[in-house]
């Protein structure tokens, strides 16, 4: 486990790393209501899709947990607004409507027939959703090792380590579990505009493991490619569309055609429950849209950009499958026709 932790439930609080503050303060903040855990990712307090799922279940234990009316169907219509709350936070995300709807589906066995019922079989239903998510991580970074060689110079792009998940790590994880293994692994970060979770938060995490690392702009991608030599990309995912176009942070799909290009494996790590089978392609999967001050500012403190000016503020963008080498799950690697192969996960 990490010595660090984006999420964990502190009897009838959720409590979640801030990561708005790092790297330069570690603050950890308690919520005790669906609605500020909500916020808190709309927020981007807490980031990533498995920790955003997580923190969702986390939420809806919370509405039984500190009911005093005592009366189950006002529970349960609490549950049910709690979890249209939570749905809203962030639309991009696939694994919020996946935690979700497990949660709700489990919540709605007529047998829960009391408050007490309800809240224990809501808290032990989003420890498994949590402590599952663990357990995938690792699994993903186990069947990554044989696609890295011993001397990697790995491109990453955003944040998608333990602070992106309940522990461990997806992408991160990756090389994380490489290092570990006695592969000389040099990452090569992408700091990741406009929000630096790459600069800020990748580069945070590399530190604490030991991982070497060097942190570049996003637009340098291509030049690392062509000047140092660059043995694989691989990046998150925040939905895998059934034909495995893949939305992630905003840069991967820049990411991916550089490393077209140049030849270079580009891997997208993703566990199964991001893989949304129900969104035939890229062009269905809902693109979040951020205030522009995130651009015109930096961390919403120094202005870059003349008092006034519009800008555009995608969250995501989608990187076609075309483009994709493989994608990592903890079912195994997946490969081309995506189409074809990711209907055989399920």
């Amino acid at each position: 486990m990490s010595a660090f932790h984006s999420i964990q439930w502190i009897d009838g609080a959720v409590r979640m790393l801030d990561q708005r503050k790092l790297p330069a303060q570690t603050v950890y903040n308690d919520y005790t209501t669906p609605d500020q855990v909500a916020e808190a990712i709309r927020s981007m307090v807490i980031r990533g899709a498995p920790a955003i799922g997580a923190a969702a279940a986390y939420g809806l234990v919370l509405v039984p947990w500190h009911d005093r009316t005592g009366n189950v169907e006002a529970v349960r219509a609490e549950l049910r607004r709690a979890d249209q709350v939570l749905r809203a936070s962030r639309p991009t995300a696939v694994n919020l409507f996946w935690a979700l709807d497990r949660m709700m589906q489990r919540l709605a066995d007529p047998s829960l027939n009391t408050v007490d019922k309800l809240r224990d079989a809501a808290l032990a239903e989003a420890h498994a959703i949590a402590q599952e998510d663990v357990e995938i991580n690792k699994a993903i970074a186990r069947h990554a090792l044989p696609l890295i060689p011993d001397k990697a110079t790995i491109i990453h792009h955003c944040n998608t380590g333990s602070l992106a998940t309940v522990d461990y790590g997806t992408a991160l994880g990756i090389i994380r579990y490489a290092h570990e293994q006695g592969k000389q692994v040099f990452a090569l970060v992408d700091e990741t505009r406009p929000r630096l979770q790459g600069a800020r938060l990748t580069a945070w995490e590399l530190m604490q493991y030991g991982v070497p690392f060097q942190i570049i702009v996003d637009s340098a991608s291509g030049h690392f490619m062509r000047t140092m030599g660059v043995d694989l990309c691989v990046v998150g995912a925040d939905r895998v569309a059934a034909n495995g176009d893949t939305a992630n942070k905003i840069g991967t799909y820049n990411l991916a055609l550089a490393a077209h290009a140049h030849g270079v494996p580009f891997y997208v790590a993703a566990p199964t429950t991001t893989i949304d089978m129900a969104t035939p392609n890229g062009d269905a999967i809902p693109i979040e849209e951020r205030p522009p001050e995130e651009v015109t500012l930096v961390l919403g403190q120094c202005r870059i950009a003349p008092e006034g000016a519009p800008a555009a503020n995608p969250a995501f963008d989608v990187t076609p499958a075309k483009y994709i080498t493989a994608i990592i799950t903890e079912k195994g690697v997946v490969y081309p026709p995506f189409e074809e192969n990711l209907a055989k996960l399920f």
